[in-house]
C-alpha cells in the first residue's frame, strides 16, 4: 500500500469587507475499496459561525459552513493522508451488452448503486458526436473492459489537453468539435459515451500527483485537482480509468468523491454577501507520496 498526503488551499480575497458568506466544500476524501482515509480535516479562516458535516446522496463527505461577520478574505485549507492499494484489472471479460442489460434491469440495492449513473445530464448530453467515439468500439460481443480501455485510449490520443480552451461553462459540444479541453471535459465525454451505450458511468473528483521531469525538483503547491471516470463492469464492479493520462486503472490518484458530473462534486462552492467588489482567487494543491 502506498501512502499519499494531500494539501488543498483555496483563498478568496475581496476588495471590501463581505458581511456574510455561505460555502459548501467537498474536500474530504472518502474510503473506497482501494483507498483508506487515515486522516482528513478542513481548516477555515476566519472561524465560521456555522459548521455542519454530512454525507450527500452519493456518500461523499460534505462540509457546510457560514461566516456571519465582516471579512476581507476566506481561506479554506484541507489536509488528508490516505493509503492506496494498487488496482489491477480483473482477469476475464463480460460482454458489454450483458453489463448494460443487467444495469437496465437492476432492482433494489443494485439499482441504487448504478441507476443514478445511467442517465445523461446537462454536462453529459446525448450528442450525436458521441456516437463517433463509440460506434466501432462497442461492437457485438466485445468485452466491457477491453472496450473501455479502447475508449480511454481514443480520448487520450484524439483530444488535446489545452487549459486555455475551456472553463466550467464550456459546453461538451464545443469540446467534441474542437477535440481539446481539460480533465473535467474528458471525464464528461467519457461519461456521456458510456451512458450512450447503456453503461453506468461516474464522474470522479480527486487529485493526481504530478511527477517532475528528470533532474528537476518537485515543487510544492503545483499539483492539481483532477477528474476521471469510473465504469460499472457488472460482476467486476466499478473500475476507474483516466482518459487524460490513458491509465486504466489510474495511478497516483486520490479520490474525493463521485457523482453524475462536475456539478455533483465541485470541491468548493459558495456565495458571499456584501457591497459590490472585486474578488481574487488563488488555489494551491500539493500531493506527495510518503515513503
Amino acid at each position: 500500500m502506498r501512502t499519499f498526503r494531500v494539501m488543498h488551499r483555496t483563498e478568496y480575497t475581496y476588495g471590501t469587507a463581505m458581511s456574510d458568506g455561505f460555502t459548501v466544500a467537498r474536500l474530504l476524501p472518502r474510503n473506497t475499496p482501494l483507498q483508506t482515509v487515515r486522516h482528513a480535516a478542513i481548516d477555515v479562516s476566519p472561524i465560521p459561525d456555522e459548521w455542519e458535516e454530512s454525507l450527500d446522496p452519493f456518500g461523499n463527505r460534505v462540509v457546510h459552513f457560514a461566516v456571519h461577520h465582516p471579512h476581507f478574505s476566506l481561506t479554506v485549507v484541507s489536509h488528508a493522508e490516505v493509503g492506496l492499494d494498487t488496482g489491477e484489472l480483473p482477469i476475464g471479460e463480460v460482454p458489454w451488452q450483458h453489463v448494460a442489460a443487467t444495469a437496465a434491469a437492476a432492482r433494489g440495492d443494485l439499482a441504487a448503486d448504478v441507476a443514478p449513473f445511467l442517465a445523461h445530464t446537462a454536462q453529459t448530453p446525448p450528442l450525436a458526436a458521441v456516437g463517433d467515439l463509440t460506434g466501432d468500439i462497442f461492437t457485438e460481443g466485445r468485452g466491457v473492459i477491453g472496450a473501455v480501455q479502447h475508449l480511454c485510449n481514443r480520448i487520450f490520443t484524439g483530444f488535446q489537453f489545452d487549459a486555455s480552451f475551456s472553463d466550467l461553462s464550456t459546453p461538451m459540444h464545443a469540446v467534441l468539435a474542437e477535440r481539446r479541453g481539460v480533465c473535467q471535459d474528458f471525464a464528461h465525454v467519457s461519461c456521456a459515451a458510456l451512458r450512450s451505450v447503456g453503461l453506468p458511468a461516474r464522474y470522479v473528483s480527486g487529485y493526481i500527483e504530478t511527477v517532475p521531469l528528470p533532474g528537476e525538483p518537485k515543487l510544492v503547491g503545483v499539483d492539481a485537482s483532477h477528474a476521471w471516470c469510473s465504469v460499472w463492469a457488472g460482476e467486476f464492479g466499478w473500475i476507474d480509468f483516466d482518459p487524460t493520462n490513458n491509465q486504466m486503472p489510474p495511478l497516483r490518484h486520490v479520490t474525493l468523491g463521485w457523482g453524475r458530473d462536475y456539478d455533483d462534486v465541485a470541491p468548493v462552492r459558495g456565495v458571499v454577501i456584501g457591497p459590490p467588489s472585486g474578488q481574487s482567487l488563488h488555489v494551491a494543491v500539493d500531493v506527495s507520496e510518503v515513503f
